[in-house]
């Protein structure tokens, strides 16, 4: 093969035909596997990108592009090569190095969880029985060395896949992200026995929730996404017996949103029943709190 020169002189013309090139034809004529998805196909090797005609979307990480920047992220290619590959060169994908997953560790546990506890019950508002009835289960607990609250995702098998970790402090910048070597298929996540799938941007808007709505909350099932994929979502709704309706309650603000109009899209292809739930806030735990000022102020002497 004779080598790519680092500049080659496109024309506007070749570069609107090669960053309009069919995706999907594209890909499949090079032995890639691709799953239908409501009215997008999802790559077989990697769930959280879907195509759709000439764009892709990764939906972990919340961006995306046209048919040029997906081989030069996906196939590693550079500016020229993804364009001679996309005008029809004889071009072969690249092959990526895969780096070695690191293995997926718990944080160490705390010998009990008072500051957590008292975080999120105190600062954040959220009910007492609710948040013992997950720390019982063992999917909230306290880090010993830092005292950062822990939200377990476990498996079919209660094995933990998943662990998203938030600091404990009222002051200065919050703390968070999910553990290196996390599984986003199983993040935090309740599993009741009805049909009702409840979905949340974060742990703590899906206890505020339950807080605020607590009647008979053990038989829906609930998920926090950790962030905006779906993955998690549609993992939930395969091991549920009988999902027929989805809840999304992502946060009132423009990311929320965009990700519930993502959503919506791909679970009503599905054939599920999908309602939007926003919080009048900003989120549920916004929300929460304005629900127990609002009751302070009601019982405050005159």
């Amino acid at each position: 093969m004779i080598p790519i020169p680092q500049y080659i002189p496109f024309t506007q013309a070749q570069k609107e035909q090669a960053a309009a090139t069919d995706l999907e034809a594209f890909l499949q004529s090079r032995g890639e596997k691709l799953i239908r998805s409501g009215r997008e196909k999802r790559l077989a090797s990697d769930h959280s990108v879907t195509v759709r005609g000439s764009e892709w979307y990764d939906h972990a990480e919340q961006r995306g592009g046209n048919a040029i920047s997906f081989l030069q992220k996906y196939y590693n290619m550079s500016f020229p090569e993804a364009m001679q590959a996309l005008l029809g060169g004889d071009y072969k994908p690249i092959e990526r190095e895969q780096p070695e997953p690191k293995p997926f560790v718990l944080p160490e546990a705390n010998s009990d969880m008072r500051r957590v506890f008292a975080y999120l019950t105190k600062t954040r508002g959220i009910d007492s029985k609710v948040l013992s009835a997950f720390a019982h289960d063992r999917l909230i607990y306290e880090e010993r060395k830092y005292h950062n609250a822990v939200f377990v995702g476990k498996d079919e098998n209660r094995i933990a896949r998943h662990a998203h970790v938030r600091s404990t402090n009222s002051q200065g910048k919050t703390f968070r992200i999910n553990i290196e070597g996390s599984d986003p298929r199983y993040s935090f996540h309740h599993i009741g026995n009805n049909g009702n799938l409840l979905v949340f941007e974060a742990p703590i808007d899906l206890l505020s929730h339950i807080s605020m709505y607590p009647q008979n909350w053990q038989s829906n099932s609930y998920v926090a996404c950790c962030g905006t994929s779906i993955q998690p979502v549609l993992n939930t709704l395969e091991r549920m017996p009988h999902a027929d309706t989805v809840l999304l309650c992502m946060d009132n603000d423009e990311a929320g949103q965009k990700s519930n109009r993502r959503m919506v899209e791909q679970l009503e292809a599905e054939g599920l029943t999908v309602i939007l739930q926003i919080p009048k806030m900003k989120d549920w735990n916004d929300d929460l709190l304005a629900q127990h000022q609002y009751a302070m102020q009601l019982t405050a002497p005159s």
